[in-house]
């Protein structure tokens, strides 16, 4: 699933610009800008309280107003993390399967997953009830061809049992958002080792 462009200009800026936008250093430094901000926000909304845009602003070292160019609501900047997130975890599946066997494959993502799982976590905490649920709804679709195309590569080579099903392993995965940052450091690895376990195909 593509990254939406949330909070562009009037005149469809997606970074909010005017004309010096077109190319050059300013739309570069626009990019720029537009990431280190997703960057903050990734990691002030695992503070406790409410996260604020003039924080992320001063935490990017940029104006307000710049901030504001690219994501005028809270909502909106917070819908976006979310979504680089799940586009960082799907993106991940192939990259992963050209470089290792299935199952290993299947191992190193499941540990982007527990990164994941933060990420959703503290997002969903942060946001409306209503914009959670559309995330979710959007996000299930790509997560879930993610993890099939894993899984397909796996039931080929025959490392991982035939009956897999990617729902039920985002079933599974999805218990990691219910566990706090200590639980998941103590508990996440062993709790995905299990899962892959219980993928792995019985030898004859």
């Amino acid at each position: 699933m593509s990254a939406s462009a949330i909070g562009g200009s009037a005149n469809g800026s997606v970074d909010g610009g005017g004309p010096a936008q077109a190319g050059g250093p300013a739309r570069a430094d626009a990019r720029r800008n537009r990431e280190r901000i997703l960057h903050a926000a990734r990691e002030l909304v695992r503070e406790p309280g409410e996260l604020k845009l003039n924080a992320v602003a001063k935490a990017c070292g940029i104006g307000q107003g710049t901030l504001y160019r690219h994501f005028p609501t809270r909502e909106g900047l917070l819908a976006e993390v979310y979504r680089r997130e799940v586009d960082d975890l799907v993106t991940a599946a192939p990259s992963l399967l050209a470089a290792h066997p299935p199952l290993t494959a299947l191992a190193a993502w499941f540990d982007r997953v527990a990164a994941y799982a933060r990420v959703k976590r503290d997002v969903f905490a942060a946001v409306e009830a209503a914009t959670w649920r559309d995330l979710a709804a959007h996000s299930l679709g790509p997560i879930g061809e993610a993890v099939e195309l894993l899984l397909a590569a796996g039931r080929s080579a025959g490392t991982i049992r035939a009956d897999a099903e990617a729902g039920d392993v985002i079933v599974l995965i999805g218990w990691l958002t219910r566990l706090n940052d200590a639980e998941l450091d103590a508990r996440g690895p062993r709790l995905l080792s299990i899962l892959i376990d219980g993928l792995r195909a019985s030898r004859p």
